[in-house]
């Protein structure tokens, strides 16, 4: 292995890898075989940017990945021993494409948890993360030429799964209180207005990936109408809701909305990524063709993994370790939120985030952070730069940083190596103005 390649399988979980390949556009000798569907994915050399040696001590704000090591390893371990020694035969062979029984109906004590008190296990389709999910989504529902509403900013990995469908992301700006209703409808008016068909809004509305902006409860169900009365469907992704810091989680968009909300979650964040399990609650009305197109992505999600977490949801105090996990994560924030009043200059802000992974960072107008990505490699730290988040292709100056799965030491350190270079970029910029 390269030592840029063990750079990036150290530092860089997929989701950072792909946001950074959104942040640089770059063609190469392969750019006229792929398929018109594919041409539409932003393409970069991501390897190239990381074209360093590794170095001791590099601290990553890049990673928005779970803290891990408060899991009992051990007990896990024994659990899938325990499956496959008893289990081996269903465990390690296909399953039923909609997912185990079993887990559907603890995946409705979940959901109850958030908020979503009337969810029927049949109405549930297992899947590979989320992400495969919104994949489906967009092939079930869009054609090519079709608009998905997203907020700005939003998930990579989702902006890259609808431009695979030749589907046009429009993003509609936040503000502290999440997506702002007079927005949405405006856009819709204006895109009705051109003879555009809007099938969708994207949104993940608690701790949104990558601001950590919540959208405010008294909006959501207003959002909610807005689209109602447009005969759009929402695409409700909330991998973070059970992750606020003061344990009560605001009810999702689908708790009052059955009819009107796909609802999406995952196991990525409130238990392990590597389980590489999601759900995805489905409108009865909707919910065969979705189940079968699902099917058709993944033939059926993987008992053993689906065995593990049913086991981890009756065997383990799975809640007792969300709670300590919001801890640790409100912790960890307050560190980071701290560290950058005390080190970055005037001019520049940031959210606050109740919950959730992230916290996003506005610098002055005119200041493109993809380039400080660079100097903030060479000065010992990795974040994401904000162009990877929208589907536009103009520079930004906004960037993301992930306290999860960092210790409040290295967060400290982190953000005294980034601070300098952010400095001399707000200097530099404001001597050009």
């Amino acid at each position: 292995m390269t030592s840029q390649d063990e750079l990036n399988s150290t530092l860089l979980p997929a989701e950072t890898e792909v946001a950074l390949e959104r942040a640089v556009d770059s063609a190469h000798r392969h750019e006229n075989l792929f398929s018109e569907r594919a041409a539409n994915i932003k393409q970069s050399a991501v390897r190239d940017v990381f074209d360093i040696s590794i170095r001791p001590g590099l601290v990553s704000l890049a990673g928005g990945s779970p803290y891990l090591k408060s899991l009992p390893m051990q007990d896990l371990g024994k659990t899938a021993e325990r499956i496959i020694a008893e289990h081996g035969l269903e465990a390690l062979q296909y399953g039923g494409g909609q997912g185990m029984e079993q887990l559907r109906r603890q995946i409705c004590d979940v959901m109850a948890a958030e908020g979503i008190t009337d969810a029927d296990p049949a109405d549930i389709v297992v899947t590979t993360g989320s992400q495969s999910a919104q994949d489906v989504a967009a092939k079930v529902f869009c054609d090519p030429g079709d608009v998905i509403l997203c907020e700005d900013p939003t998930y990579v990995g989702a902006l890259n799964t609808f431009e695979a469908y030749q589907v046009d992301v429009q993003a509609i700006e936040m503000d502290e209180q999440g997506l702002v209703p007079e927005r949405l409808e405006q856009r819709i008016a204006d895109l009705l207005a051109e003879g555009r068909r809007i099938k969708l809004l994207y949104t993940i509305p608690s701790f949104n990936n990558p601001s950590g902006i919540t959208l405010a409860a008294d909006r959501r169900q207003r959002i909610v109408d807005i689209c109602r009365a447009h005969n759009i469907l929402i695409l409700e992704d909330n991998p973070y809701g059970l992750l606020r810091f003061d344990g009560h989680p605001l009810p999702p968009m689908r708790a009052e909305n059955p009819d009107d909300v796909i609802y999406l979650g995952s196991f990525s964040k409130i238990f392990a990524p590597g389980v590489r399990l999601g759900w995805a609650l489905v409108p009865r009305h909707l919910h065969r063709r979705f189940y079968l197109a699902c099917e058709a992505v993944v033939l059926c999600p993987s008992p053993l993994t689906q065995m593990l977490v049913s086991a981890y949801l009756s065997d383990y105090d799975w809640q007792g370790h969300l709670a300590n996990t919001r801890s640790l994560y409100s912790e960890r924030c307050s560190t980071m939120l701290k560290g950058l009043a005390a080190h970055l200059p005037e001019g520049v802000s940031w959210t606050t985030p109740d919950g959730g992974f992230f916290v996003w960072v506005t610098l002055p107008e005119g200041v493109d952070t993809y380039p400080l990505l660079y100097q903030a490699i060479d000065a010992g730290v990795v974040f994401i730069p904000g162009a990877a988040f929208t589907p536009s292709d103009e520079p930004s100056n906004k960037l993301r940083l992930a306290f999860s799965a960092v210790s409040p030491e290295d967060i400290e350190e982190g953000i005294r190596r980034l601070a300098p270079i952010l400095r001399t970029a707000i200097e530099e910029n404001a001597s050009r103005a």
